[in-house]
């Protein structure tokens, strides 16, 4: 059972479009479905990205949308972040787990894609450029995704399941 706080990281490519709103999304169900929610770290990362860009507009109108306020949100690489801090890193396509797991072994048993949450392992459609309704298309899956994925969440975290 985890000592301390909960500690996820979401991970895509750029850390402006999935991870934002994944991340959005997680903080959200955390906050309503989770006693004690508020001692939760939940953040995001890029592995092809620079500090500092903001979200992109459509994945912000998207959120907003939902009631979700990721406006604020900062880009970071995943090169800047203390990958040892987190219990549970979370990512959008094969290839993101993969090079993580090269680069940072020592992760390794902590790190999914984000659909084998529920026993899939298909990648997360990257909405980058295109038209707001993909975006909400992407928002639509990582949502079920995450919702359906959160016994497996308190699972991989040694908490006890709500249900």
């Amino acid at each position: 059972m985890t000592s301390h706080s909960p500690a996820i990281l979401i991970v895509c490519t750029a850390n402006i479009c999935r991870s934002p709103m994944a991340e959005g999304l997680l903080k959200n169900l955390v906050r309503q479905e989770i006693e004690g929610d508020h001692t939760w770290r939940i953040e995001s990362a890029g592995t092809w990205t620079r500090k500092g860009f903001p979200a992109a507009p459509f994945s912000i109108q998207t959120m907003a949308a939902r009631g979700i306020d990721i406006s604020q949100h900062l880009s970071q690489s995943i090169e800047e972040v203390a990958l040892d801090e987190f219990d549970l890193i979370l990512t959008m396509e094969a290839g993101h787990k993969e090079a993580i797991l090269v680069e940072f072994p020592f992760v390794r048993g902590r790190v999914l894609m984000i659909s084998e949450l529920v026993n899939q392992k298909t990648s997360i459609f990257d909405p980058v450029g295109l038209p707001v309704e993909v975006f909400q298309k992407t928002a639509d899956h990582l949502d079920h995704l995450i919702r359906n994925g959160l016994p497996m969440i308190l699972e991989k975290l040694g908490l006890p399941n709500s249900d």
